[in-house]
């Protein structure tokens, strides 16, 4: 996952910083309101860590403004000293998704951040058509075309292509995409680059403007070419 925590409790914020990237996820940090506020709009997450005493801006102004005015439903996760009903209730009612009171155990705070990262991922395949400039995928028929013509893909690399879609424009990781693909028996290291480049075959090779891209050391995207790289 790519998370972002916003948290001004500097030993903190480093000591979860280091336990989320050691178990492999990508974690950026802000350490006052303003700037996490920038980061969660501008860049794609996939979850937020945030706390609710913040200079600049407080978590609460923070999470109801992400929500109305800048349009995100990036999962978040609110963890505070506040341990009170009426604070649990304000966090979650300002769009926070969950809620721990500090001291959190750092493997709770992971845990939180996957099923949430889980539940959203479970909401969003309720999508029943996807496109991506003229690439369209419809998940009720398991069907894809490319503008006029109808693309027939194999299992997995339809499986690939639905989770690149659901995600466009943001960058999959190669771990979350075998995750989701093969669970726990992963297969060898090439065989997702295997896959992948078939369906770069199928959906990208034919055509003039290419949606698949591949982000060595990252993973995968599908993206209209006019998006930059992230």
């Amino acid at each position: 996952m790519r998370i972002l925590i916003i948290e001004d409790n500097r030993d903190l914020a480093t000591n979860m910083f280091d336990f989320l990237e050691g178990k492999g996820h990508v974690v950026d940090a802000a350490g006052d309101g303003i700037t996490g506020m920038h980061l969660a709009l501008v860049n794609q997450y996939d979850a937020i860590v945030l706390d609710l005493t913040l200079p600049g801006m407080d978590g609460i102004t923070l999470c109801r403004k992400l929500r109305d005015e800048g349009g995100k439903s990036t999962p978040v996760l609110m963890i505070t000293a506040r341990d009170s009903l009426d604070d649990k209730i304000a966090g979650l009612e300002a769009g926070a998704d969950d809620y721990l009171v500090k001291p959190a155990e750092l493997r709770e705070v992971e845990l939180r951040l996957r099923v949430l990262y889980r539940r959203i991922g479970e909401q969003t395949q309720t999508q029943k058509k996807l496109a991506v400039e003229d690439l369209c995928l419809d998940t009720l028929t398991c069907s894809v075309r490319r503008g006029d013509k109808f693309i027939e893909l194999p299992p997995i690399p339809y499986k690939i292509l639905n989770m690149l879609m659901l995600r466009s424009p943001q960058v999959v990781k190669r771990d979350d995409i075998e995750q989701a693909v093969w669970g726990e028996g992963r297969p060898d290291s090439d065989s997702l680059r295997a896959h992948v480049h078939l369906l770069r075959e199928l959906i990208d090779k034919p055509f003039e403007r290419k949606l698949l891209r591949t982000l060595r050391g990252f993973g995968y995207q599908i993206a209209s070419p006019d998006v930059p790289d992230q």
